[in-house]
C-alpha cells in the first residue's frame, strides 16, 4: 500500500457513505475549487462532493514554492471523487492568467451546463525577512494568491452578470482564502501578508459589487496542516480525550460547504476565522477614538491628539512570530 493510500481509501468510503443521505446540502450544485489537489482544497473538494455537488477540481501541480511539479494532483482528486460515486472534472490550467482563470469557468460550464461557487484557495510560500526579499518572490506569490482570485472571481461574475441580464439570476456563491497572516501579519511572510490582506479587500468590493447578480462573497482564515504550514504545526495537535486532530484540514471544510451552499443566503462580505472546531467572525477596520479640531493641525498638535486617542483605544492584534 502506497503512502497515503489508506487515507484517501478512507475518504473514498466516507464520501459513499454520505452519498446515501438524503438532504445533501449541495445537491445539484456546480462548485470549482481551485488549488484542490492537495490540503484544504482536496478537503473542500470531497466535502462538497460527499454533499452532492458536481465539482471542477483544479491544481496547477506545482511544488511548495509554485515551481513546476512533475506530479498532477487535479486529476486523482477527481479520481477519488468519481470513485466515491461523486462527479468531477479535472482542470489543470494556471488561474492566475486570464486564459486559465477563463477555461476555469468554461470548463465548469461546458462540463455541467451551470455554475453556482466558485472557491478560491490555490497559492504558496516564499518566504523571506523584507530586507532578503527578492522582486521575483515578492511578484510570484502576490501573482498566485491575489490575481489568482481576482481572474476566475471576474470570469465567474461575468457569467453570473449574463445569467441575470438574461432574467436567471442565480443563487451564486463566493469563498475566498485570506489568512491570519492577512489580518494580523506574520514576520518573514511580508509578501503573503500583503496578499492575504489584499484578498480580504477584494473580498469587500466584491461583496458590495455583485450583490444585484444574486451572488454572495465571503472569505475564510483558517488554520490547517498543508504543505505550506506543516513547518508550523509540526505536531498532529490530537486531543488525547477526543482523538480529534485540530490541525486536520477537513476541519476546515464544512464551513466552507456551507458558505458555498444556498442556505447561507444573506450571509456576504464576512470574514471567518476557522480552526479544529472553532469558528469566529472576524471584526475589520472600524473607527475608534476620534478628535476634530475644526481646523488645520500643527504637526506637534496632531502628536498630542493622536497620543491621547491611542490612550483611549483597543491594541493592535500582535503579528505572528513577532518578540
Amino acid at each position: 500500500m502506497r503512502p497515503g493510500e489508506s487515507t484517501q481509501r478512507l475518504s473514498t468510503q466516507r464520501l459513499s457513505a454520505q452519498r446515501l443521505s438524503t438532504q445533501r446540502l449541495c445537491e445539484g450544485r456546480v462548485v470549482i475549487v481551485t488549488g484542490a489537489g492537495r490540503g484544504l482544497g482536496r478537503a473542500h473538494a470531497l466535502a462538497y462532493a460527499a454533499e452532492g455537488a458536481r465539482v471542477v477540481v483544479n491544481d496547477l501541480g506545482v511544488g511548495l514554492d509554485g515551481t513546476p511539479d512533475p506530479d498532477s494532483p487535479a486529476a486523482r482528486v477527481a479520481d477519488e471523487i468519481r470513485a466515491g460515486g461523486g462527479e468531477a472534472v479535472a482542470h489543470g490550467g494556471d488561474i492566475a492568467t486570464t486564459e486559465g482563470a477563463a477555461s476555469l469557468v468554461q470548463t465548469a460550464l461546458e462540463t455541467y451546463g451551470r455554475l453556482d461557487t466558485l472557491v478560491n484557495n490555490a497559492g504558496f510560500l516564499r518566504d523571506r525577512m523584507l530586507v532578503n526579499l527578492d522582486e521575483d518572490d515578492w511578484d510570484a506569490v502576490v501573482r498566485v494568491h491575489l490575481k489568482g482570485h481576482f481572474l476566475p472571481l471576474k470570469h465567474a461574475a461575468a457569467h453570473w452578470r449574463a445569467e441575470t441580464k438574461a432574467g436567471r439570476t442565480p443563487v451564486a456563491r463566493i469563498v475566498n482564502t485570506s489568512s491570519g497572516a492577512g489580518l494580523l501579519g506574520s514576520v518573514g511572510q511580508g509578501n503573503y501578508s500583503a496578499a492575504k490582506a489584499g484578498i480580504v479587500g477584494l473580498t469587500l468590493v466584491a461583496a458590495a459589487e455583485l450583490a444585484r447578480y444574486g451572488v454572495q462573497v465571503n472569505a475564510i482564515a483558517p488554520a490547517a496542516r498543508t504543505r505550506m504550514t506543516e513547518r508550523t504545526f509540526v505536531q498532529t495537535m490530537t486531543a488525547p480525550e477526543t482523538g480529534f486532530d485540530t490541525m486536520a484540514p477537513e476541519n476546515v471544510s464544512p464551513l466552507v460547504v456551507w458558505l458555498g451552499s444556498a442556505a447561507s443566503t444573506g450571509v456576504t462580505g464576512r470574514v471567518f476565522e476557522t480552526e479544529g472546531g472553532r469558528i469566529t467572525v472576524m471584526e475589520g477596520w472600524r473607527a475608534g477614538p476620534g478628535v476634530d479640531k475644526g481646523a488645520r493641525w500643527s504637526p506637534e498638535e496632531a502628536g498630542e491628539a493622536v497620543l491621547k486617542l491611542l490612550a483611549g483605544a483597543e491594541k493592535p492584534g500582535q503579528v505572528y512570530g513577532a518578540l
